[in-house]
Formats: structure tokens, sequence, C-alpha cells
């Protein structure tokens, strides 16, 4: 399938082939991202979740040193607030991102630690390379990593997590793995092809029922069980009853009693 380049210059570059966009973050020497970087990269997941002619996402970092650190601290001594306007996403363009219900994969190279670590935790898969290192910092400059605070201990065990916050202890790709962080680690120089694959098997498949997973498990985190569940049963989560109301839902029961592949259409 013929690639389109999307855009090709500044610190955010984009490529896409089908229905994948792949997202790179290109600010030497070291990724780190400030608030202008933030803004566009908001702008540009932004525009693919809106787009419905795009499935899947990438993000992944130029380079093999660095998939990003987080805040850039030379351009905040330059006069960039801490709490300044980090665009629609929030930091990095996907934090705060709302109703964002389409798969988005990291793929982390290099050092990924601070908001860098926080950003890949924002992607709903992370593959990394064997060279990935991970640390949460902040506690060694007397801030609080405040979006791992809240997310790391939901999703690995939470006296892991507490150390590593406590501590900002470096650890790396194996631990990460282990602790379920990563889906897979590759060489260096397989990471691309490996989540280009991923991304690919994912394009495939049912765009309608990926949003409802993700709307569910968004709502769900704050909600009781039972509450969670009627709201699903009855249809009150927009992209629930988008999906049983679709020619999708009944394509995927027709090619289950026929035997064969299903040709999804997104409505």
């Amino acid at each position: 399938m013929a690639e389109m380049q999307m855009r090709t210059e500044g610190p955010v570059r984009t490529r896409r082939e089908g229905g994948i966009l792949e997202v790179t973050l290109d600010r030497p020497k070291a990724n780190a991202i400030d608030l202008a970087t933030s803004r566009v990269m908001g702008l540009v997941f932004r525009d693919f979740r809106d787009d419905e002619t795009l499935r899947v996402a990438i993000l992944r970092a130029e380079g093999d040193r660095f998939f990003c650190p987080g805040w850039d601290l030379k351009a905040a001594a330059g006069g960039d607030a801490v709490d300044g306007d980090y665009g629609v996403g929030g930091f990095g363009g996907l934090q705060e991102l709302p109703n964002l219900n389409k798969p988005v994969i990291a793929a982390v190279n290099g050092i990924c630690c601070g908001g860098g670590l926080e950003l890949a935790l924002s992607a709903d898969l992370i593959l990394a390379s064997d060279n990935a290192t991970f640390a949460l910092p902040e506690i060694r400059s007397g801030t609080v990593a405040d979006a791992a605070s809240i997310k790391l201990p939901k999703r690995i065990p939470y006296h892991v997590a507490m150390d590593l916050l406590l501590t900002g202890r470096w650890f790396d790709a194996e631990e990460a793995l282990r602790w379920g962080l990563v889906k897979e680690i590759t060489s260096p120089d397989e990471l691309l092809a490996k989540t280009w694959e991923l991304a690919r098997l994912l394009e495939s498949g049912p765009p309608l029922v990926y949003a409802a997973i993700k709307e569910v498990v968004r709502e769900a985190e704050a909600m009781r069980f039972q509450d969670a569940l009627n709201r699903i049963t009855k249809r009150q989560m927009p992209t629930v009853d988008r999906l049983y109301g679709s020619e999708d839902v009944l394509e995927g029961q027709r090619a289950f009693a026929e035997k064969r592949d299903p040709v999804w259409k997104g409505r």
C-alpha cells in the first residue's frame, strides 16, 4: 500500500499508510517536549481522533538514544511555564485528549523517563527495544510525577509502583516486561517493523468494537462494576450504542455463521 507523507518538518513528523498514522517526535538532542511541541502533538492526535479513515496510531521518536525524557528544562529556563498551555491533549498531546477511542501504540527506544514515561503510559500498547530504560526521577528534583502517580498503581502491583515513584530508580526493558508495562521487547533494528506489524493487525480489526472497548475501560475506571455493566447493557455509552446499531455487528455475526473473515466497514 502506498505511503503518504503528511508532515516532514518540525519537531513532530507524521506519515500515513492506509488507516495507520505514524507520529514521530524529533527534537534533537533528546526529544524533550516544550509547550509548542506539546501543542502540535495535541493537534496531530486530535486530527487522528476525528478522521474516520484513520484507525491506529503509532507514537515513536527519532534516534535510538532517547524516546523522550519528558519536560524540556531548557525551555522552562527560557520562560516556558510548567503550568502553561500544553494544548488540546495535555502534555504530549495524548494524556488528556478526550474521547480518543482508537488504539495507540508506543514504540519506545532508549531513555524514556519522567514525562516521557507518562507519555508512553498514555498509549494502549507499548513495545520496547532492548536498549530502552525507564525511570520516574521527579522525586529527585522535588516534584511529583503527577500522571504516573495516578496511572502506575493501576497498571502494575501497588508496591512496585510505589518503589518506582518513591525512589526514582531506573529499570530496564526486561523489568518493564515482567511487570506488564510493555507488550514485547525487540532489538532496536526490529522495533519499528514489529510495531507496524502490530498496527496492521489492529487496522484489520473492528474499529467500532475498539472504540467501545476504550470508552468502557475509561468510563468504568471510576464506576462500580454493576453500574458500569448496566450502562453497557442498556447502551448508555455512545460507542456501545453505535456498535450495537451498526452494520459491523451484523457482519460479525454473519461472518461467524458463514465461517469466513469479516469485512469491517466502521459503520
